[in-house]
């Protein structure tokens, strides 16, 4: 949970009245744009800064430095080489890359995690450049206004998020399409998603690393598809599946089959540059690993957030979902849920003013009550639903550490399993706590080492690893989910507490 308050990517729409043409960098064809080179640089530049705010950066300029170099020498080759180009590591676990017009692009730390070779990365970045080089944004933007749509910034940043996004990974897109301007969001066509994945093979090239790489790259993600898959069956969900949202994609299976073709094309070189694996892994090393403390760690059954001084803890079987707005705990059969939010100052810090401003209650009655010693109101009453109906309102309002007021509100499909769940719900509700020393010392940040590969594989370093289901993680992480080996004595990142 980064801040546990909406903040929109995107604050307005951008109207432009007319289009010009302008010839593409990549194809070298002149086509009709909505957006001119310089309109995609302030447009880029607009972005950039609500998505530092949204995300929040590494804090560590040695890995910004070396991600940055990177980019550079990437983009240095590409077809757009004058843009001013900007590289970022975003501070989220969400497995994600995604570049806004005018040549900013990001990474996230989650997808670094699963990079095995500074190539990888390159991979990764040279296909993000390839959105920008191919104009791809602009030309989304065009199409909307085609459509009489106008041209939205949001669609530039919908275009773009989670072009690495993976089932049950990349929370990017469902965050964007839920706070832009508008609401809409569509995704990049097929087509870009393949040309853009030919440009990154080409970048690659042309900077004497592998294009195979790229083959490297779209592996994790058909691994990180497999993994989420198992773990829902381990834990008895629906497999997840991709939304609509990214319906025009290809799937990794046609993305491996086409860069495989792409990358055999290139004239084989008699050696290409070092792959880079050790300057990767040393630039990653002490990185964190899921969640960040700044955002609340969840552990097991738990959560802890330190910076604003709290925990709560989930009743057993069911699920604990940090998200950037709030923090949720969703039952086992999925239809009731606690969320938790800081409320706005807007909203006022008197219980009565925030459930009035928020809830928008119809009738009800606040009655006083304390949790873990801190003072709390709660409410229960009713807000209008669809066609005149009565929908059932309860949540409570609790004055936490630091005097920040939360606003804890249980949610349901319906009525009756409001009622099934109303015990789970108030057990969550009053494990609301300030952190005592015990939660402190659970409260440890996870980071990336490395380490020499044991005789006894992934299952010894399993024991000493603190993540859940820790084989199977740790052989994500090293590209070896599908199975096989590393050598004995390669060194292998591990996860380890900070």
């Amino acid at each position: 949970m980064r801040s546990w308050m909406v903040t929109a990517l995107v604050s307005s729409a951008l109207l432009v009245a007319c289009g010009t043409n302008v010839v593409n960098p990549v194809t070298g064809q002149t086509e009709r744009s909505a957006m001119s080179e310089e309109a995609e640089v302030a447009e880029g530049a607009k972005g950039h800064q609500e998505v530092l705010q949204e995300y929040g950066v590494v804090n560590n300029p040695a890995l910004q430095s070396y991600v940055n170099a990177l980019g550079q020498r990437l983009a240095g080759q590409s077809h757009r080489s004058q843009l001013q180009w900007r590289f970022t590591v975003l501070d989220s676990p969400e497995i994600n890359a995604f570049a806004l017009p005018g040549g900013y692009v990001y990474v996230t730390r989650g997808i670094m995690a699963y990079m095995d070779s500074e190539a990888d990365l390159a991979g990764v970045i040279g296909h993000e450049i390839g959105h920008v080089t191919a104009r791809h944004g602009a030309q989304r933007a065009t199409s909307q206004q085609n459509a009489g749509l106008g041209v939205l910034a949001a669609s530039v940043l919908g275009a773009v998020a989670e072009a690495y996004g993976v089932a049950g990974a990349g929370q990017l897109a469902g965050q964007v399409s839920q706070n832009v301007a508008a609401g809409y969001i569509a995704s990049y066509g097929r087509e870009q998603e393949l040309q853009a994945d030919g440009l990154g093979a080409e970048y690659l090239f042309r900077t004497r690393y592998d294009p195979r790489n790229m083959i490297d790259v779209i592996k994790v993600l058909k691994n990180q598809e497999l993994f989420a898959a198992d773990q829902a069956k381990a834990e008895g969900r629906p497999v997840p599946v991709k939304g609509d949202w990214l319906s025009s994609h290809p799937s990794n299976d046609q993305r491996l089959e086409t860069i495989s073709r792409l990358a055999a094309q290139y004239q084989t070189r008699e050696r290409y540059d070092d792959d880079g694996r050790n300057r990767y892994l040393q630039a990653i090393q002490s990185m964190n690993f899921g969640d960040s403390p700044d955002q609340g760690l969840v552990r097991g059954q738990n959560f802890y957030h330190e910076p604003l001084g709290l925990a709560l803890t989930a009743p057993a079987g069911w699920y604990v979902q940090n998200e950037p707005e709030q923090l949720a705990f969703i039952n086992t059969a999925r239809d009731a849920a606690l969320l938790v939010r800081v409320v706005p100052a807007a909203a006022g810090k008197a219980p009565a003013d925030v459930v009035r401003n928020l809830l928008k209650p119809t009738q009800g009655r606040l009655e006083p009550t304390t949790i873990n010693g801190l003072q709390a109101s709660r409410f229960t009453g009713a807000r209008a639903g669809a066609n005149g109906s009565s929908v059932p309102v309860e949540a409570t309002v609790i004055t936490g550490p630091g005097d920040r007021v939360y606003l804890l509100q249980s949610t349901a499909k319906d009525a009756n399993a409001l009622a099934r769940a109303r015990a789970g719900l108030r057990e969550a509700e009053g494990s609301f706590r300030a952190l005592t020393a015990q939660d402190r010392a659970a409260a440890r940040p996870w980071v990336i080492k490395t380490a020499p590969y044991p005789k006894g594989g992934f299952a010894e370093l399993a024991k000493n690893s603190p993540i859940a289901r820790p084989e199977q993680q740790l052989r994500l992480i090293n590209g070896y989910y599908g199975g096989g080996e590393p050598t004995v004595g390669q060194l292998v990142k591990v996860v380890v507490p900070k």
